[in-house]
């Protein structure tokens, strides 16, 4: 996500802000699901209800953060009438959040914003590069497995994935996957993509959606021609990567990716543990 998006979705959000007289703070729902995208109230409701029974499961009181309300709004005509409205937490509104299409953006962003006790910007954009990260990597595992069951669908030899990711490796950076291993300080026995960055994770991941796509499609049926197929692709990824003066092999690594799974799953808990009661 880009700096200047992250900066203007923030900003938004700050801004329908809201803090209680005891300096708790708050969001209206009837915001929230302005921000978030839903265009229909009962729709927006159906969701709450499942965050309420999350809250439960999670054994939070659903009243600490879920508070319904009454107010007044103004017509068009000048007028006002009563509707309903409830506010909500920080823990409540990332609960709600979870239940939404992380592959829209406001979504995908308040998914984040509401993860950490912070309202401070940079934090914010850490989390999300962080949590973007984590979303490219269980996206290459899905790839990866795919190509797995169509090799030995195909081929009949599950070792064969292992000997066609390598070559893909070799393609890719220009470096076996051990040599790489070795230039990343990659523990024995961990992945080499735990440690690599988002770009390098999503090109890895790109050429793989190609040659499963392409297995398929020119019906490969040789560890050989899919070999030749992955080489291919890799090989076409890191032309583009050069092409924009990326070299893949001499980015830096990034932090386990297992370190970071477990830090930005254990945010979440902490803001169910949060004395922030609206009550």
């Amino acid at each position: 996500m880009k700096r200047e998006i992250v900066k203007a979705l923030t900003d938004n959000f700050e801004n329908h802000s809201h803090t209680t007289d005891k300096n708790i703070e708050f969001w209206f729902a009837r915001d929230l699901q302005q921000l978030l995208g839903y265009s229909e109230w009962r729709n927006f409701i159906k969701v709450i209800i499942k965050a309420k029974t999350a809250c439960e499961v999670s054994e939070n009181n659903i009243l600490d953060h879920f508070v319904d309300i009454n107010k007044m709004v103004k017509l068009g005509s000048g007028s006002e009438r009563k509707i309903e409205d409830i506010m909500l937490t920080r823990f409540a509104c990332y609960l709600i959040t979870q239940n939404g299409d992380s592959k829209k953006e406001q979504i995908a962003f308040a998914q984040n914003y509401f993860a950490i006790q912070t309202r401070k910007f940079e934090l914010i954009e850490k989390r999300i590069n962080d949590w973007e990260r984590l979303q490219a990597r269980q996206k290459l595992t899905l790839s990866e497995k795919e190509l797995s069951s169509l090799i030995y669908e195909k081929t009949g030899n599950d070792r064969n994935f292992g000997l066609i990711r390598s070559k893909g490796d070799q393609a890719l950076f220009g470096k076996s996957t051990q040599q790489m291993k070795k230039k990343l300080g990659v523990p024995k026995g961990r992945a080499l993509a735990d440690f690599l960055p988002t770009i390098t994770i999503k090109a890895k991941d790109f050429a793989t959606e190609i040659t499963v796509f392409n297995t398929k499609e020119k019906n490969l049926i040789s560890e050989r021609s899919i070999s030749a197929e992955h080489i291919t692709n890799n090989r076409g990824v890191r032309n583009l990567l050069l092409n924009r003066r990326i070299k893949p092999e001499n980015l830096p690594p990034e932090k386990d990716i297992k370190k970071l799974e477990r830090k930005v799953q254990s945010e979440p808990k902490k803001l169910g543990k949060n004395p922030d009661k609206l009550t």
